[in-house]
């Protein structure tokens, strides 16, 4: 999910000041600021040694009602569910990322923020929100308290939701061919994509049923969905299409995200999603 923000800045015009000193027998003779700094603990440091030292993210897992909508019923993750989820971030999504797109790819293109919550995300709807992409500067994602490290089903999920997200905010730097996209399945595209089942969708050419609320979410499905399942995995939903059409139309977009990851950041697709599969067995089986 893209969501886009408009902030107003404030100019601070550089000038001549006048300051003016006013006496008053009541005014404070100490400072009202809370200069007080936050001792680190073993987590801050591992967060800081894993993100925002070497890639300059900053990870927000205590609660800070600032950067959640504050008219959900959400909550802080337990603080010894952190640090394994974040392994998991760092070492399916940022380790592949800079293996196959190399070192410096996450350092140039990235979130500059996480903000971790502990609970799901409910809509009016009976939908889930996974996760939230701000701007391209930050991803939000809920669920860590029910994330089980252990689990390939959950870790998919996971990170299926982060291959997500990151690949909206590649398109922020590089678009993708949206004129070529949006003529491949132009009639399938709906805002009750929710109460459609996945075997309809993919037999109108969408990967997944979230796929058919726009083009923008049809790229980042069908990016994420290749990521987060290996070449037989993938090979196999295929082949559970009958429709030619639809199968089609789904190797087409298979083949503009393999074009788009080329053209613009010069990376094999397919070995990204090679690594990104060696790195999830790594997790599970760790």
């Amino acid at each position: 999910m893209k969501i886009l923000k408009r902030y107003k800045a404030i100019a601070m015009i550089t000038g001549t000041m006048l300051f003016v000193s006013c006496a008053h027998e009541d005014q404070p003779t100490e400072t009202q600021l809370d200069y007080t700094v936050k001792t680190k603990t073993v987590l801050d440091n591992w967060i800081d040694a894993s993100f925002l030292d070497p890639y300059n993210i900053k990870v927000y897992y205590e609660w800070n009602q600032n950067l959640v909508d504050n008219n959900r019923y959400l909550f802080p993750p337990t603080v010894d569910k952190v640090q394994p989820a974040m392994e998991i971030v760092k070492k399916i999504w940022i380790d592949s990322y800079s293996t196959i797109g190399g070192a410096d790819f996450v350092k140039k293109i990235s979130p500059r923020e996480f903000v971790l919550v502990g609970g799901t995300n409910l809509n009016t709807t009976g939908t889930i929100t996974l996760g939230l992409a701000e701007g391209g500067q930050r991803v939000t994602l809920f669920d860590i308290d029910y994330l089980n490290k252990k689990s390939r089903p959950a870790v998919t999920e996971f990170i299926h939701t982060i291959q997500h997200e990151y690949v909206h905010i590649l398109n922020q730097t590089k678009p993708f061919d949206e004129q070529a996209w949006s003529k491949l399945t132009p009639s399938g595209y709906t805002a009750s994509w929710y109460i459609q089942s996945t075997a309809s969708s993919r037999a109108l050419g969408f990967i997944t049923s979230y796929a058919r609320l726009n083009i923008y979410e049809d790229f980042a499905e069908t990016a994420s969905t290749i990521l987060t399942s290996s070449k037989a995995e993938y090979d196999a939903i295929l082949a559970g299409v009958t429709d030619a059409t639809a199968k089609a139309n789904l190797k087409k977009k298979e083949a503009i995200v393999v074009q788009y990851y080329k053209d613009n950041f010069n990376m094999d697709f397919y070995a990204l999603r090679d690594e990104a599969q060696k790195n999830t067995d790594f997790i599970i089986n760790n």
